[in-house]
């Protein structure tokens, strides 16, 4: 969680109706790459040295006995806005590459398989197959252009309750994560100030069901310098930071990348907001890939990503996936205790 957070409420599947009213004046969780503007969460918690890329005593991230995504875990991908085919086709790789164990090295399988280690209750790991279900397009921005955290929720109920010309998307509480993505001309509340995505779980009394879903927006035309960093660099950083040229030559969408790995990595190891995150206060949960914000490589930490690698191309990436190379934030492996990555020098 970085600048935004979320009220915490230890939810089942069946117990929530009644709560979102309380809600109504808490964001929830959000999330965006480097630089940061002000100090967040993780800053006061753990003081400077909270994203050094070596291991920590002063992290302590805790299971706190709630459900994890164990089973074959199925995104579906509500596109909100005018998307372009060959956007559509960036994001839909990626999210197929999290399972296809036979791409090069260092690949986002490779990254993945930090996200497996985390198990629930019954000592169950977090599935290694994740795959992209039914889709749904909202060309005509059904709610507008600009979305607020609750009507983010009617949008996704639009898309599980649609008329009978179209087919609703498959109602999947157990393993479903249904990804929300507006396109770059639809502003959501707190984009570009504080978050670039968020994730969290729907309320019955809005969508008719309790759903994780995480939202994140494209950037490209708002703000690529708060949301595709390092892929821009905004005004404040100064000459002296350079941007780097992004892997599929589409920096809105090559910045959203990382985001949507950020959101579904915490969407499955923290779906009801009650299983794995640090922090002592559960009203400010603090999860894996919030303690890696920014970290793309070796040596990463404060305002530098990390060492990456450069394509043939002098494009700037850390993973390969089924036929793309992509830029990926690590994730904090409570194994060792530091934040890891198929990058890594010691792989």
């Amino acid at each position: 969680m970085d600048q935004c957070h979320r009220l915490y409420f230890p939810a089942t599947f069946y117990h929530l109706t009644g709560i979102f009213v309380l809600l109504l004046t808490f964001p929830v969780n959000g999330w965006r790459p480097w630089p940061n503007q002000k100090p967040n969460t993780t800053d006061l918690l753990y003081s400077p040295s909270k994203k050094y890329e070596g291991s920590s005593d002063l992290i302590q991230l805790k299971y706190h006995m709630g459900p994890v995504l164990t089973a074959n875990i199925t995104v579906y991908p509500i596109w909100y806005g005018r998307w372009a085919k060959s956007q559509k086709r960036i994001i839909r790789e990626f999210i197929n590459s999290i399972s296809a164990v036979d791409s090069k090295p260092p690949s986002v399988s490779g990254w993945w398989k930090t996200v497996q280690r985390y198990t629930d209750q019954t000592g169950a790991n977090i599935s290694g197959n994740v795959r992209i279900g039914a889709e749904k397009n909202d060309r005509f921005y059904s709610h507008g252009k600009s979305l607020t955290r609750l009507s983010i929720q009617s949008v996704i109920k639009s898309a599980v309750t649609a008329a009978s010309t179209t087919l609703p998307l498959p109602i999947n509480s157990k393993s479903g994560v249904y990804l929300l993505l507006t396109s770059d001309d639809v502003y959501v509340e707190n984009f570009c100030q504080d978050v670039c995505g968020f994730h969290y779980f729907t309320f019955p009394s809005i969508v008719g069901y309790t759903l994780p879903y995480a939202w994140v927006g494209n950037s490209g035309k708002l703000c690529p310098g708060v949301c595709a960093y390092p892929f821009s660099v905004p005004d404040y950083m100064g000459r002296g930071f350079k941007a780097v040229k992004s892997p599929n030559n589409d920096v809105g969408v090559d910045g959203m990348i990382s985001v949507i790995a950020h959101e579904i990595a915490e969407l499955s190891t923290n779906p009801l907001v009650n299983a794995w995150y640090a922090g002592e206060d559960p009203s400010f949960p603090v999860e894996i890939a919030d303690l890696c914000e920014g970290i793309y490589g070796s040596g990463g930490g404060g305002s530098y990503t990390g060492q990456m690698l450069n394509g043939e191309d002098g494009a700037a990436y850390n993973m390969n996936g089924i036929r793309r190379k992509f830029l990926v934030q690590w994730v904090w492996n409570h194994v060792v205790n530091y934040c890891t990555g198929p990058n890594a020098l010691d792989q």
